[in-house]
């Protein structure tokens, strides 16, 4: 029988789950609804019942199956298969997820943090190419990434490496969540969008349909801000222009404390694609040092929503 792997992608809305070859072929995908009720505690039970339930649907045998790996947000102990602070999850004390899942599934588990996860996937079978040396950023409601270095995630001593959402890009800037100013997740998430297009729309006094929509009162989200900066609008290209400066300036200095063979960009802002990253590159040839220019390259993310459950099916290769 051909070994297999189980890929989670645990999400605030969905959990998704897939099975993979060895090789990182998707074989199988599913999802269910991510249950946050009483402080998350069906989530676990719900994750094993999806996963036994599907093997017998499938007519497999556990045997098959070298590991499970998760992706999750919140603070992990790889080491002990924790997790703790996941807010979006409700999970607010720490969660055995590892002890649990294996002995609710009797097959080997490994977790970690989901935007490392997404990293892997792009890593593996995605625009990294399965390079030794790749960072990946993901752009969202908020700012993540995942940094792999000689082959190997950086994970840190707290397992804050890779927290580039939170590089400082405008000293004394927008306050974060985080409590510190000027991150660069305030400028160049899908949120850090919409508040660099508010801000720019008050001191802006030509003819814009973004200025018009913004002093009506009516709805900006960063998707509305690039399809009128693809149009002209003139407004919409100078809130472009500024977070690709942010983000040029960031990656530029990722690449030049890494030097990755590639720095993809993924999640939700991305799929403004070329639009964004030929912008984005221009800012990121003038802050990297003349090695890193020539020598790391940025690219879009390939995967879309099947990273996490990839990456997180890479985690369980280790115990093949």
């Amino acid at each position: 029988m051909d070994s297999k792997l189980i890929g989670v992608d645990l999400g605030g809305t969905t959990i998704k789950f897939a099975i993979l070859t060895l090789e990182g072929e998707v074989q199988q995908k599913w999802s269910v609804e991510t249950n946050i009720l009483d402080e998350g505690s069906h989530i676990v039970p719900d994750i094993i019942e999806s996963i036994n339930h599907h093997i017998d649907l499938y007519k497999m045998d556990k045997s098959q199956f070298v590991g499970i790996g998760m992706g999750t947000p919140g603070t992990v102990d790889r080491d002990k298969g924790t997790v703790i602070g996941a807010f979006n999850l409700n999970w607010k004390t720490t969660q055995n997820v590892k002890d649990d899942i294996e002995a609710g599934t009797g097959i080997k588990f490994a977790v970690d943090n989901d935007a490392n996860v997404a990293g892997l996937g792009e890593r593996w079978k995605g625009a990294g190419e399965n390079g030794d040396d790749v960072s990946f950023v993901t752009l969202g409601t908020g700012i993540g990434g995942g940094l792999i270095a000689g082959g190997q995630l950086l994970h840190g001593k707290a397992g804050a490496a890779g927290e580039i959402g939170h590089v400082t890009v405008e000293p004394n800037g927008y306050l974060c969540t985080c409590g510190k100013r000027g991150c660069l997740e305030q400028y160049a998430s899908a949120t850090g969008v919409v508040h660099v297009a508010r801000d720019l729309a008050e001191e802006f006094s030509g003819e814009s349909t973004l200025k018009q929509q913004a002093d009506d009162g009516q709805d900006i989200t960063s998707k509305l801000v690039f399809d009128l900066a693809k149009d002209g609008d003139p407004l919409a290209l100078r809130v472009v222009d500024r977070v690709s400066y942010y983000l040029g300036l960031a990656l530029g200095n990722l690449g030049n404390t890494l030097n990755p063979e590639s720095i993809v960009i993924g999640g939700g802002v991305s799929a403004a694609g070329e639009f964004l990253l030929d912008r984005v590159n221009d800012y990121f040839q003038q802050f990297a040092f003349s090695t890193v220019r020539t020598s790391t390259e940025l690219k879009l993310a390939r995967l879309g929503n099947d990273a996490g459950v990839i990456g997180a099916a890479s985690l369980a290769r280790t115990f093949a």
